[in-house]
């Protein structure tokens, strides 16, 4: 693994009590109104540094991240934020009450040594999936106003042994947090500040030789690699610089609270779209067997279904919905020999490169690209084929088709990880998602 290190994080409330009205989601779920929100509750919240604008996942216009730098500075010199002392850890956790009770996630807040992705002697920094170019424009815009690294990125390792997961237990099974937060979301989050070097030392030594997989912030950490890049060209980078070290939040997967979510697929906007044409110009590649019900009964014929490889598929006009199957075993082997059968096998990679790039985009859209949405629970799919836009993407009215898939199993982003390939985009919704505005990490 890289070298991992404590930091001088910047904090509101000098990292103590109860910060709920202060911190926010990810930028990447949030719009206009849910900005509003969260300032409605407190000027002070962090979204006002970290969501300039709206939508979030495309460059927005030059004023707007300068305004987020100057609120960003003036809640340091007016005492909002202010830096610890000396370099800290922090251990997370995140408490959440799921269909089976109670599930609790924990992590250290660290930084970690920006290097490039890919496998290295000792392990390494690697994605599991592809990236937009919008995000990382607006991110890179953003770290340049503010020569900060405001959000944490998510970082999973393997932790066989769980020596990390039962290092971060006993540090929060000893006291009581020292800062909390509870937006309404039904997620508690705590954090312990570590300070003692034993503790610090034995996390380091629990995670050698470990890669760590990117689970969140892919765009986030490619930004600081490019933020580095430019400070590098412009003979700005001493050995020391504070942006070779990238924040992250880390968790072992041996962490019984490690929860994903599926990310499904709402497709729009094509020209000759029906239901009745989909299914034509589907006819060689996969089966459609009809479910009775709505979309929620569709969904839950999915989990049943035997193939790994199968999904949902919802008419938004006439509210029919099928399970596809593919006709063949393996289909994606012969264009794509070299990737893992884990990510052969992932229905969001065969969504992509045969429903899309076979069929609704060369046969039901005039060979122009479709519309995607990217929704992680069934009332969101049903928000948006009823017109509203909501945080997935997509944008108003242009629901046509809804794929509903089962979540990414953890074993295919490890295996994936490893053999250095990419799954496609919006893959894997690792839930619940970390808080932001917790601890930021200065860059200058």
């Amino acid at each position: 693994m890289p070298s991992i290190y404590p930091f001088r994080a910047l904090q509101f409330l000098s990292g103590r009590g109860d910060v709920s009205s202060l911190v926010a989601p990810p930028y990447d779920v949030l719009d206009a109104a849910s900005k509003s929100a969260l300032l409605a509750k407190d000027a002070r919240n962090i979204v006002a540094i970290d969501l300039p604008h709206t939508p979030a996942k495309e460059l927005g216009p030059p004023t707007s991240y300068a305004a987020a730098a100057a609120t960003y500075r003036r809640c340091i010199s007016d005492g909002t934020l202010r830096q610890a002392a000396s370099p800290v850890m922090f251990a997370y956790r995140q408490t959440t009450r799921t269909a089976n009770g109670v599930s609790m996630r924990s992590g250290m807040a660290a930084c970690v040594e920006a290097v490039p992705f890919g496998p290295r002697p000792g392990g390494g920094i690697l994605p599991h999936e592809e990236t937009f170019s919008g995000p990382k424009e607006d991110r890179l815009a953003l770290m340049n106003a503010t020569h900060a690294q405001i959000s944490p990125i998510f970082g999973l390792h393997s932790d066989e042994h769980g020596l990390a997961t039962s290092l971060l237990r006993s540090v929060i099974n000893s006291r009581s947090p020292d800062m909390t937060a509870d937006m309404g979301d039904g997620v508690l989050h705590e954090v312990w500040t570590i300070s003692d070097a034993a503790t610090i030392q034995g996390y380091q030594a629990a995670l050698a030789n470990e890669d760590i997989f990117i689970a969140d912030g892919h765009h986030r950490y490619t930004t600081q690699l490019n933020y580095v890049a430019k400070l590098s060209a412009a003979g700005r980078l001493s050995t020391d610089h504070p942006s070779r070290r990238c924040m992250m939040v880390l968790v072992g997967m041996s962490d019984p609270g490690l929860l994903i979510w599926p990310t499904h697929r709402v497709l729009g906007g094509m020209k000759s779209y029906s239901l009745d044409a989909f299914a034509a110009a589907a006819g060689d590649e996969f089966t459609l067997t009809p479910v009775v019900g709505d979309i929620a009964a569709l969904e839950a014929a999915i989990v049943k279904a035997p193939n790994e490889l199968s999904f949902g598929v919802f008419d938004f006009q006439s509210r029919r919905g099928a399970i596809a199957t593919p006709r063949t075993q393996d289909p994606l082997a012969p264009r794509f020999p070299e990737k893992p059968r884990a990510w052969r096998e992932l229905a969001v990679a065969y969504i992509q490169h045969v429903v899309v790039e076979r069929i609704c985009q060369p046969l039901l859209n005039g060979g122009e690209p479709v519309k995607w949405a990217f929704p992680h629970t069934i009332r969101e799919v049903q928000q948006i084929g009823e017109g509203l836009e909501t945080g997935a993407g997509g944008g108003k009215g242009f629901a046509q088709l809804a794929l509903i898939v089962r979540p990414t199993p953890l074993a295919a982003v490890r295996e994936t990880g490893r053999a250095n390939q990419l799954m496609p985009q919006k893959s894997t919704f690792f839930y619940p998602k970390l808080a932001t505005g917790l601890f930021i990490n200065p860059l200058e």
